[in-house]
């Protein structure tokens, strides 16, 4: 398993606290690739995939986790999808080429929006306005207005890679007493606050784990490995085609003599004739 493309999950034993931790290397540098992206959108884009990585451990059944921000511009739209087995793909939409020193600002007026989707089944969606230039601060903020949870984040990119940390309270189990739960809480963030932006993304989970926690009792659970990979298929591409009227078909058709669909997420094209649109392959429109 390459650690610099994993996540590791562990809780601390005297506690109530759960976290995660996860370093993104190849799996962000093939999302990235496919779109000629600014350094500060490719910052962006990592910080928003470590982020759908960690929150994705929410998730108790087979989906996926879609964290997406849309502003008025430069930047329109990023949107990163991490599913339950840890395959992420994302994109930006918007003026590709700017760049700021603070890459969240450039999302304006943005709403930040958190939707977990069951596979088949439910869809949940929160929504938070884009406040702080600071996504990990968003994110605390969503998570305190939508769950009531005590929630931190630490969150990094640079160097073609993306790291983050998550830090959460669970429910009163293993300490009753509101003020110890108070403190351990404090304890945990104050060494957790020590890592710097480099470490999280040069050092690998279990190395950063235990230099921060080393005199804390935490148990690590089995890291899990983090791929880029798209949804997208050419069953899925000619479903979709086969909504279109087919007077559009046959004039898509006849204009090119095939049909191109382009996903946009992993920049793979799926090519289409008259054979293999079911409608017209029947009744032969297309001559």
């Amino acid at each position: 398993m390459n650690p610099y493309d994993s996540s590791l999950r562990f809780l601390f034993d005297n506690a109530d606290i759960r976290g995660e931790c996860v370093v993104l290397s190849n799996a962000l540098n093939e999302m990235t690739s496919v779109h000629s992206y600014s350094n500060s959108i490719k910052q962006l884009l990592g910080e928003f995939a470590a982020a759908a990585v960690l929150i994705s451990n929410n998730l108790k059944y087979q989906g996926k986790i879609v964290l997406q921000a849309r502003a008025t511009g430069p930047l329109e739209l990023i949107m990163v999808e991490c599913t339950s087995d840890l395959q992420i793909r994302g994109i930006a939409r918007g003026n590709l080429d700017t760049e700021s020193a603070a890459p969240l600002d450039l999302l304006v007026d943005g709403q930040l929006a958190i939707t977990i989707e069951r596979n088949g089944g439910q869809r949940y969606q929160g929504i938070v306005a884009l406040e702080s230039n600071i996504l990990a601060e968003a994110l605390e903020n969503y998570f305190l207005q939508s769950e009531q949870l005590h929630t931190r984040f630490w969150l990094s990119a640079q160097q073609g890679r993306a790291a983050g940390m998550m830090l959460q309270q669970l429910p009163a189990q293993l300490q009753q007493q509101p003020n110890a739960r108070q403190d351990q809480w404090q304890t945990a963030c104050i060494l957790a606050e020590t890592v710097t932006p480099s470490e999280l993304v040069e050092l690998t989970p279990s190395v950063m784990l235990h230099r921060l926690f080393h005199e804390t009792p935490v148990r690590i659970f089995q890291p899990a490995t983090v791929t880029f990979c798209c949804s997208c298929s050419r069953e899925r591409s000619l479903n979709a085609l086969s909504l279109l009227p087919e007077t559009e078909q046959v004039d898509l058709l006849t204009d090119e003599g095939a049909i191109t669909l382009h996903c946009d997420m992993c920049g793979t094209d799926y090519r289409f004739v008259q054979s293999d649109i079911p409608a017209l392959a029947e009744n032969g429109r297309v001559h």
